[in-house]
């Protein structure tokens, strides 16, 4: 069953890039006591999440974050190398937190995975965006399909955000 509004965030450990390489965090070092978006993608530098998912939460990394969010982190099936690379990029460094969810256990562990493998893919994530406040879900926007990103869009989340949506 998919995780849904009012849920808390399971234990998982996430990798992320530090200045002394990669480092483990965990569920609680990611989101406890913090206001959160956390967006996924399917797969960095993949044409939806590069040309249309991810540059707009670069975008409007600072709108998000004057709406009380502290952090915007976008999480992928991609090891931490990869996401590195991509968030240099896309010029979302110092915007943006990459997570790598690389065994896609945390996708799994919340109900939001797909089977790629007959596109060469393997398990990914499917593509979402999601506010976290203390570990706990508050809104929930999951795509459809892996090829748009429309309700999980950094527009679509502002709006949500401002309580147009």
């Amino acid at each position: 069953m998919a995780i849904k509004v009012g849920d808390q965030l399971p234990q998982a450990t996430f990798r992320v890039m530090t200045s002394d390489g990669p480092a483990a965090k965990t569920t609680d070092d990611l989101f406890k006591g913090r206001k959160v978006v956390l967006v996924a993608v399917p797969g960095a530098f993949t044409p939806t999440c590069d040309r249309n998912h991810l540059p707009g939460y670069v975008t409007h990394a600072d709108d998000i974050k004057a709406g009380g969010i502290e952090a915007i982190l976008v999480t992928s099936t991609n090891d931490v190398f990869v996401l590195k690379a991509w968030s240099t990029a896309a010029g979302a460094d110092g915007k943006v937190e990459m997570v790598s969810d690389g065994n896609g256990d945390f996708a799994k562990a919340i109900g939001l995975s797909f089977d790629g493998s007959g596109f060469g893919l393997g398990i990914r994530s499917q593509r979402y965006a999601m506010v976290v406040d203390d570990g706990t879900v508050t809104s929930l926007a999951v795509e459809d399909t892996p090829g748009k990103a429309d309700v999980s869009g950094a527009e679509a989340l502002l709006k949500a955000l401002r309580g147009e949506g």
